[in-house]
């Protein structure tokens, strides 16, 4: 006797997608909820322009769909994800002539403040002032932007983000700090003007 598929609630994204790829179209759907949020919230946070975040959002999807490909390697599900929409994007502004700011050399040296203690999700939560929040991030350098998005919607570890955009892991940590700390500064001179 054979035992009961898992809860579809409790089952890993990769088992989710093997039961997609054989048919299972609830699966999906699952893996489509988990993930859209997050998904869409890091285009937005990278492109700051909602139809191209949409566009994106959509080919990434529809790329998951085509593709008969699982992710490979130690990738998880949503490192694979990620990766499949950072390279829609990527593809996006070579297509158009857009340089992409993902390869520019930015001097990522800000002014120092302490490192007390906020994560990426405390920083989001610092403003309930959606636009000032966005003006903020659209105020980092893109490389500094990407690395704190895919941390705070992608929910993925540092190891994952440095995978994913090849880039050394102490690169990826300084990245994060630097943005972390330049949200800080930028957020808490809103709040004095």
């Amino acid at each position: 006797m054979t035992a009961p598929p898992p809860s579809s609630a409790t089952s890993s994204d990769e088992s989710l997608l093997s039961r997609y790829r054989e048919g299972d179209g609830a699966a999906f759907e699952i893996l489509y909820a988990r993930h859209r949020q997050g998904l869409y919230r890091f285009l937005l946070g990278l492109s700051g322009k909602p139809e191209l975040a949409d566009e994106i959002f959509q080919e990434t999807w529809l790329s998951l769909i085509r593709s008969a490909s699982q992710p490979q390697g130690r990738a998880t599900f949503r490192t694979w994800l990620f990766q499949i929409a950072r390279n829609r994007l990527i593809d996006h502004w070579r297509k158009h002539g857009i340089r992409n700011p993902l390869h520019d050399s930015y001097d990522e040296q800000v002014h120092a403040l302490p490192d007390d203690a906020a994560d990426p999700a405390q920083l989001l939560s610092l403003s309930r002032d959606s636009q000032r929040l966005e003006n903020a991030l659209q105020a980092l350098p893109a490389e500094q932007r990407e690395v704190f998005l895919l941390r705070a919607h992608g929910d993925l570890d540092l190891a994952q983000i440095a995978s994913l955009t090849e880039t050394p892991l102490e690169t990826v940590k300084s990245r994060l700090r630097y943005a972390q700390q330049k949200l800080r500064r930028l957020l808490a001179e809103e709040v004095l003007t």
